[in-house]
């Protein structure tokens, strides 16, 4: 393999304590390789080159555990992360693995439920502050419904609204500098989760009290299982400034959350995500954190996993480095200059109403058979893409 594509700090890679900590269990079978211990998960994650590790509260602390002994292994967990050089920048609560979640956690309909998915939420975002971490995600694992019998979407949705303005109210209270990032997903485990893509959650955050410090973790995966286009979704996130946080992974459309080594399916689409992160057609791109949630095949042992690790991250930056290439292709250049051509500023005119612009607009000599008759060369863009791929160009 080639070093040129070796990760180090500065490319800013990330993984969850569950993603390398993943054991190879399914729901038909249980783990196939032995669990790797928090402290030893940081410690191969600076040795493959990564920048940080992320973590839920439960990764790392067990459920109900004593104050003193959170202590401990915060303290234990933060001495190895800074030894090692790496951070901590961002952290998640588990609020969909206790049996209390089985009807939901900000979404459940006993008020109770949602007053305990509050405070442990709470606890695990001072903890998330304790260790470093500026963005805070919250993934609705639970926040949805098997039957449409169970409540009012409706009133579902306005719970949730309450328990994230109420998390946000306090983190301000709090002094905390954070950010929330919502993650959408359409369904598993609930037959159908609320809020299930990117554009829903966009939509919905534009509804809270607090929606400036609110954005978006879109994830490739939760995108792809309903078929949709996650450089879309990414894009429309980037295009409003609420790309707050992202998970890399790779899926295949219709298939069950597979979790995949990222760009190891749909290699063109990890191309075109990859080039909008980096920054495309004079755009600015992505400068926060790139976190790889996922987790190695079943099929691998331990060593496995660090060769799926540093899968990811290589993978990342050959797709970095072939949108580089494919943006200074002189060929795709002329392709893109010729379509975004307004030699006679009609763009301008539609940039803001006014009556004089309309006036223009309404002269302007737009003979729409003359205007249709003109190809656009995507077939030849979509080759020379294909090319840097393949690395024949």
């Amino acid at each position: 393999m080639s070093a040129l594509y070796n990760p180090t700090s500065t490319d800013r890679f990330t993984f969850g304590l569950w993603t390398v900590g993943n054991p190879g269990a399914d729901p038909f079978g249980g783990p196939v390789r032995p669990r790797i211990s928090p402290t030893d998960i940081v410690r191969g994650l600076a040795k493959a080159g990564a920048y940080g590790v992320n973590l839920h509260d439960n990764d790392l602390v067990p459920f109900g555990a004593s104050a003193a002994e959170q202590d401990r292994i915060v303290g234990e967990f933060l001495d190895v992360v800074q030894s090692c050089g790496l951070v901590v920048p961002m952290a998640t609560t588990n609020l969909f693995s206790h049996p209390v979640f089985r009807d939901g956690a900000f979404t459940s309909s006993d008020p109770k439920v949602r007053a305990f998915a509050v405070r442990k939420a709470k606890r695990a975002i001072d903890m998330g502050v304790e260790m470093g971490a500026e963005t805070i995600v919250f993934w609705g694992g639970r926040e949805g419904v098997e039957t449409d019998a169970a409540r009012d979407c409706r009133d579902a949705l306005c719970w949730y609204r309450e328990c994230v303005d109420f998390l946000a109210a306090w983190t301000l209270d709090q002094g905390y500098s954070l950010r929330f990032a919502l993650e959408a997903k359409p369904n598993e485990p609930r037959g159908d989760l609320y809020l299930p893509t990117t554009g829903h959650m966009l939509h919905f955050i534009e509804t809270l009290d607090h929606r400036d410090m609110v954005g978006v973790n879109p994830e490739v995966a939760h995108e792809n299982m309903s078929g949709l286009s996650m450089v879309h979704a990414v894009a429309q996130a980037m295009e409003v400034n609420k790309l707050f946080h992202i998970d890399l992974n790779a899926q295949r459309i219709g298939r069950y959350d597979q979790d995949l080594r990222f760009a190891s399916e749909d290699l063109k689409g990890a191309f075109f995500l990859v080039r909008l992160l980096e920054g495309s057609c004079g755009r600015p791109g992505y400068s926060g954190p790139l976190h790889f949630d996922a987790h190695a095949y079943r099929t691998e042992d331990s060593d496995g996993v660090w060769d799926f690790a540093s899968g990811c991250m290589r993978n990342y930056k050959i797709l970095a480095a072939k949108a580089a290439a494919f943006d200074a292709d002189q060929e795709v250049q002329e392709i893109l200059a010729v379509n975004h051509a307004d030699p006679d500023g009609v763009g301008v005119l539609l940039k803001d109403y006014t009556r004089e612009g309309l006036r223009a607009l309404e002269v302007l000599d737009l003979d729409p058979e003359a205007l249709a008759k003109r190809g656009h060369q995507y077939e030849r863009l979509d080759q020379l893409a294909m090319e840097h791929l393949f690395g024949v160009r």
